[in-house]
């Protein structure tokens, strides 16, 4: 049993989404060629300075035009949803072929016509499900970075162009060396995500009164309210497995941040003029343009910033990189929902009596605070430093 029509909703999809901006195939080219430089000079800057290690060497990144990530994202929907796919045709006596089939299409269309918003706004992602090669294999996961929609960001912006495509950059290799030097985490999601996904209710009269609501998140969005089509689908038990993954996407996010506060200033000289441009933008936008980001979701994406960020400047500030990256060891070491609001009690639990501080520095290395009774001279300390862009569906 299809639960979405995967070709329909490419098809879709690549109809509806717009056109990225007027280029001439030269500034095409360049700016192809600068991604993929910038993608790998970023990946250096980032594990310096995390000092998180990865078995596996970094590929370059892909880079896509708009319906190159439509397609790309179908891809990775198809393997996160082959478990409910395979639980749903174990049970296809349920309901009757003409309805699957209908039904197939209907979603298909609408999956066709989300991605078709998103794909203007995604500047870009590391894709962590991808299908297996042909070797059977199934990969680690690619980064990849959507090149038209970078170039109208710079330029309805106004920012330097190699300055912010690095940014761009930072920000997604920082989540490549997550995943990739994390062994665990890639797992840990899809589990969550799996679950998530089997905790559905699938009867028809569920799916029913599911529908009704999400009939009622769509209009009270319409009318400015704070309705949510994710809310409005979950069954009480998918709200639990939700909160587990939003605090370790909240972390992973943060993450991003903070590395993009440090690193920054360092190699990107306009940072502060790209951040303060792109702040403006992401709290823009139209009517129409508000309301998909209420019922999508991406509103409580920029919210995962912002306090993913301040959890990790917070933990890092008492405790050092080295003390943070604790966080890292296994599931039990990520924090709940409410030590990310209060990251001192995710400093006890895990760590107990840390030890000293480390200040990082722009290279990456770490100094411990001395003593008072031991303490030198004062230096000056390392210039805070700014933070890159979201580049998933919120930008």
């Amino acid at each position: 049993m299809q639960v979405i029509d995967w070709d329909l909703a490419v098809s879709t999809g690549t109809r509806l989404v717009r056109p990225g901006p007027q280029v001439s195939r030269e500034e095409a080219r360049q700016a192809v060629n600068d991604l993929r430089r910038l993608s790998r000079e970023a990946e250096g800057h980032v594990r310096e300075f995390t000092r998180i290690a990865a078995d596996a060497s970094p590929q370059p990144a892909t880079i896509v035009d708009r319906p190159g990530w439509i397609r790309a994202n179908v891809e990775g929907f198809r393997v996160v949803l082959e478990p409910l796919t395979e639980r749903m045709t174990a049970g296809r006596g349920q309901a009757p072929a003409i309805v699957a089939a209908v039904g197939s299409r209907i979603t298909g269309v609408e999956v066709g016509a989300v991605l078709a918003f998103l794909a203007t706004r995604v500047l870009g992602q590391y894709e962590l499900f991808l299908p297996p090669d042909p070797t059977g294999q199934a990969p680690t996961g690619r980064l990849t970075l959507v090149a038209p929609n970078i170039v109208n960001a710079e330029r309805e912006l106004g920012v330097h162009p190699r300055d912010f495509r690095l940014w761009v950059c930072l920000h997604e290799e920082t989540h490549r060396v997550q995943f990739t030097g994390v062994p665990w985490l890639r797992e840990y999601v899809r589990s969550q995500m799996t679950e998530f996904l089997l905790a559905a209710d699938l009867d028809l009269p569920t799916l029913l009164d599911r529908l009704r609501q999400a009939a009622d998140a769509v209009a009270d969005a319409v009318r400015g309210g704070e309705g949510s089509l994710i809310d409005a689908i979950q069954t009480p038990e998918q709200k639990q497995i939700l909160e587990r993954l939003t605090s370790v996407m909240t972390l992973v996010e943060g993450h991003g941040d903070y590395v993009m506060d440090a690193v920054g200033p360092s190699v990107v000289p306009s940072v502060a003029d790209i951040r303060a441009k792109f702040q403006q933008r992401r709290q823009g936008g139209s009517r129409v343009d508000r309301t998909m980001r209420r019922l999508l979701g991406l509103d409580l994406k920029m919210k995962q910033y912002a306090e993913g960020s301040s959890f990790v400047t917070t933990v890092v500030g008492k405790v050092g990189m080295d003390g943070f990256n604790k966080v890292w060891t296994s599931p039990e070491t990520l924090p709940t929902a409410a030590e990310i609001a209060s990251p001192d009690r995710w400093i006890a639990r895990v760590l107990g009596d840390p030890a000293p501080p480390a200040t990082a520095t722009a290279n990456g290395a770490s100094t411990h605070t001395p003593e008072p009774q031991d303490a030198p001279e004062p230096k000056d300390a390392p210039e805070p430093k700014d933070e890159p862009p979201p580049t998933g569906p919120q930008t």
